[in-house]
């Protein structure tokens, strides 16, 4: 009887652990089929009321919008398929095409920029005897520390590359000047076909401008612009942010290197260390911006937004256009429309706090099976080179916790911190991985 006993108790423990007998759940992502699948606040483990008070402060610059957690839409407003001028969200865009041009080994991001575009900087050619063209590279181009002015023109270049932070439109048009080289084609058909189109946007969802600022053609292939130029709708912007809340996949494909992605969502310390160059105009300062961009990205790396967690980052442009990706809360956000009133004396990231405060704040409880969340960024002031691996902490779902706690380890299962510390493996992958 004793025996019996045993092993009935074995037994159900296997079958406990191996998940037998015990309801199922998917555990992976949603995706669009077309639509994203609708889901209440509530089933995903969002405050309803505190999530309406984002949405109703979006309002107040009308426009359109949409939440997601875990692949599925929970709120949403205005027209979704009405199109929407991003201005410098398309910065953004512009890293994508610089992501796909590492993954195909045509540049590296340390690769001098005169390189594949050699009239760089020039006009004027007042910039030539300083020789500070020579030193550009696509990251500086990326990362807002190459020099140039802001207007996106052929623009003047104010200071020694790398040394300080200035935001620009001049720099990342001649990164797209240098990419539609390296190609020899139209960016806009390129982004179709290896990221726009896999994605599900269609051209009826997005339309990428000519460069408005200088020749519309180079070598007489079209140029566009990375400064601004795309217009879109709420449901392109959500599939773009899914895609790099995915790592860089859709589905069962690679669009992105997951590396890539990694270095786009964070602050390079060596960046968040620069002086910011600031404009004359108070209202158009950026504050701290060094401490908290990427490679064409706004992140929250150092905290400013406190009620945010520091792995959030996001497109940006005029009229306040965003895609908001947050890979702790498994969170895409996107909202365009007209412009928030500014407060005066507010930082630069003022107004985004009325928004992402309350949607970060809603976020009451994990969901039973959550899909594993991307890894968490390091703090920025970690002495780790910003190319180095990622830190690989994730959320421990309820199913995981169960397993823990039958083997004695629950207290070993890391729970979520939206702001904490993460560990660093030692082996360091290539940014075309």
């Amino acid at each position: 009887m004793k025996t019996f006993r045993s092993l009935t108790a074995s037994m159900a423990l296997v079958l406990f652990l191996t998940g037998a007998g015990v309801p199922q759940t998917t555990t992976g992502p949603s995706w669009p089929i077309p639509d994203w699948p609708r889901a209440t606040p509530a089933e995903v483990g969002l405050d309803e009321a505190t999530l309406a008070q984002a949405r109703d402060y979006a309002l107040t610059g009308g426009g359109s919008g949409c939440i997601l957690r875990y692949g599925q839409s929970v709120m949403a407003w205005g027209d979704p398929k009405q199109l929407y001028d991003l201005k410098s969200t398309t910065k953004s865009f512009g890293a994508t095409a610089l992501g796909l041009a590492v993954m195909d080994g045509k540049v590296q991001l340390d690769d001098p920029a005169i390189k594949f575009c050699p009239d760089l900087g020039v006009p004027p050619d007042t910039k030539v005897p300083t020789g500070w063209l020579d030193k550009i590279t696509l990251r500086m181009l990326a990362t807002q520390t190459g020099g140039f002015e802001k207007p996106g023109g052929f623009g003047r270049l104010l200071f020694e590359p790398g040394t300080q932070w200035h935001y620009s439109d001049g720099g990342p048009n001649w990164l797209a000047d240098c990419l539609t080289r390296v190609y020899r084609r139209d960016l806009n058909e390129l982004m179709f076909e290896r990221v726009f189109g896999p994605i599900g946007i269609g051209r009826n969802d997005l339309r990428w401008r000519n460069n408005a600022y200088r020749p519309p053609q180079g070598d007489g292939i079209p140029r566009r612009e990375f400064g601004a130029g795309i217009s879109a709708n709420i449901a392109a912007m959500s599939r773009f942010g899914y895609l790099y809340l995915r790592e860089g996949r859709w589905k069962d494909r690679a669009i992105l290197p997951r590396s890539f992605v990694e270095l786009a969502r964070r602050t390079a310390p060596e960046v968040a260390r620069l002086p910011v160059l600031e404009p004359p105009t108070p209202a158009d300062r950026f504050g701290s911006a060094s401490a908290h961009y990427g490679l064409l990205w706004w992140n929250n790396n150092d905290g400013t937004l406190a009620d945010v967690p520091r792995d959030a980052f996001w497109t940006w442009g005029l009229y306040d256009s965003l895609i908001v990706v947050i890979p702790s809360l498994d969170l895409v956000i996107a909202r365009a429309g007209k412009s928030w009133l500014r407060q005066n004396g507010a930082g630069h990231y003022g107004v985004l706090e009325p928004f992402l405060g309350p949607i970060c704040a809603a976020v009451r409880s994990e969901s039973e099976h959550p899909p594993e969340s991307a890894p968490v960024p390091p703090q920025p002031d970690h002495p780790r080179d910003p190319m180095g691996a990622q830190g690989h902490h994730r959320p421990a779902s309820a199913r995981q916790r169960q397993l823990a706690c039958v083997a004695g380890l629950a207290a070993v299962v890391p729970d979520r911190s939206r702001c904490g510390r993460f560990t660093w493996p030692q082996k360091e992958p290539s940014a075309g991985e």
